[in-house]
């Protein structure tokens, strides 16, 4: 794989599309929350989008995605079917985990996508773990994880980027630092912020990019990928963000100012990539208008796919829960 990367129109427009598509399917989501139509914890990843789309437009099929639990984003990206993504989001045995996981347990085993995690930090060492199993039986596919800069302070990050450094594991972590782990700013609870330079001290390859630029992040995750799978050794990219909506949603902002996220919201990746578009490439209102008529009906497809769906019926909510009974009598 080249890590020159190669922009045209097309790109670009197919780019944006995915931008939106997961904007526009996770304020769905929160509308049907505010329903109660999906229940539990729900974390969006609204103004953050730029990451997971150029990420996985860097990634090969079969590399291993292992996200967090704010993933919807990363599994619209990766390929899987918005449909099962949303039947998921209900509960529904349609869902792509079944409706075993909801919106912070999305899997798909074909896509190679791990899923997301409800523990803080806890796909690291998954990850981390996927790629020890790629080098032991010599596979091409590295190991991607995805986590918050809250995760930073775990004892995970900390054990995983050690370990995958001693033992020379191909795996890239991609930090998406969107400066508040829940309601408490970085600067609050670390006093070294650039989670670069803490990578860097375990002997890991690091880069830090603007994480609001969709080009920006496919070239460097391009680049990173072609370094993991070349040396055979981890790689640490910092990508600098900012989420629009809170930690979930029962987050009542109070820690941060409104035009604070206002200022966030004006650089955010939807409307600087229109912006550029619009500018350089004779991008029109109609073409963007068109872009988000398809992905309407696309949402309201897999809002009637979900809806469709049934429920796992009672006597079925133990399977797969226990191991089976052992067969035959004690020893």
């Amino acid at each position: 794989m080249s890590n020159k990367l190669h922009i045209n129109r097309g790109h670009l427009l197919a780019q944006l599309k995915q931008m939106v598509r997961i904007r526009r399917f996770e304020e769905k989501c929160a509308e049907l929350y505010s329903q109660q139509k999906i229940r539990g914890f729900l974390h969006l990843y609204i103004g953050e989008e730029a990451i997971a789309v150029g990420a996985m437009a860097a990634l090969d099929k079969d590399d291993q995605i292992v996200a967090t639990y704010r993933e919807h984003g990363h599994a619209l990206a990766r390929g899987l079917a918005m449909g099962p993504v949303m039947a998921e989001m209900y509960g529904k045995i349609n869902g792509c985990s079944r409706g075993r996981g909801g919106s912070m347990h999305l899997f798909d085993k074909e896509k190679h996508f791990f899923g997301g995690n409800a523990i803080v930090g806890g796909g690291l060492p998954l990850a981390t773990g996927l790629a020890m199993a790629n080098k032991q039986q010599k596979r091409s596919a590295i190991a991607v994880c995805f986590f918050g800069e809250g995760a930073v302070a775990e004892g995970e990050f900390h054990e995983s980027l050690n370990l995958a450094a001693l033992w020379q594991l191909p795996v890239l972590y991609i930090c998406e630092n969107n400066r508040y782990a829940m309601g408490t700013a970085l600067q609050y609870s670390e006093s070294e912020m650039n989670i670069s330079k803490k990578a860097e001290s375990y002997g890991l390859q690091v880069s830090q990019i603007d994480g609001m630029n969709v080009v920006d992040v496919e070239a460097a995750v391009r680049k990173a990928a072609e370094v993991v799978r070349d040396s055979q050794q981890p790689y640490l990219l910092e990508c600098l963000t900012y989420r629009f909506r809170g930690h979930s949603s029962f987050d009542g902002q109070l820690y941060r100012d409104k035009a604070e996220v206002s200022e966030w919201e004006e650089k955010g990746p939807v409307k600087r990539l229109v912006r550029w578009l619009t500018e350089y490439n004779h991008f029109s209102a109609a073409e963007m208008e068109q872009i988000e008529q398809q992905v309407e009906a696309e949402i309201a497809e897999a809002v009637a796919f979900a809806e469709a769906g049934e429920w796992e019926p009672v006597e079925d909510l133990c399977k797969d829960v226990y191991s089976p009974a052992p067969s035959g009598g004690a020893a």
